[in-house]
């Protein structure tokens, strides 16, 4: 009896420990050619360009959704980099440097019927999370 209950305490102090230890995921927006410091990850998040956007434009049918592609580069604080192509619908959405995933959440403007979009005018949406070991 001693030892259920001694096992019950130990599982509800390490089971209530465990939760707050997770992290939340660091976010932030980017205009084409911006970039910037994340201060919890130190990665440095430079969004490069806009490489297509065949999404399906607000109004209209479409057969299919569509997909956006960013191009992004990543710096970590000892100097590594690295390029990634991210996708909003088809293909990868993110990627992994320096113990960390880098993914992309959404991209404005959507399309609309007959309205040009600067390329230069468009922001990503990035959502940073450290991966567990």
């Amino acid at each position: 009896m001693r030892t259920i209950f001694l096992t019950l305490i130990l599982a509800l102090v390490f089971g209530s420990v465990l939760p707050a230890q997770a992290q939340t995921a660091e976010q932030l927006s980017l205009r084409v050619n911006k970039q910037k410091k994340l201060s919890r990850s130190r990665l440095t998040i430079k969004f490069v360009s806009l490489v297509e956007d065949s999404r399906c434009a607000e109004g209209t049918q479409c057969v299919w959704a569509g997909n956006a592609k960013i191009k992004v580069l990543v710096t970590t604080s000892r100097g590594e980099s690295k390029t990634f192509e991210m996708n909003t619908n088809m293909g990868a959405r993110g990627d992994s440097l320096g113990g960390y995933a880098i993914m992309l959440d959404s991209l404005t403007p959507t399309p609309k019927n007959n309205v040009r979009i600067d390329r230069n005018g468009y922001t990503a949406t990035f959502s940073v999370k450290k991966l567990s070991r």
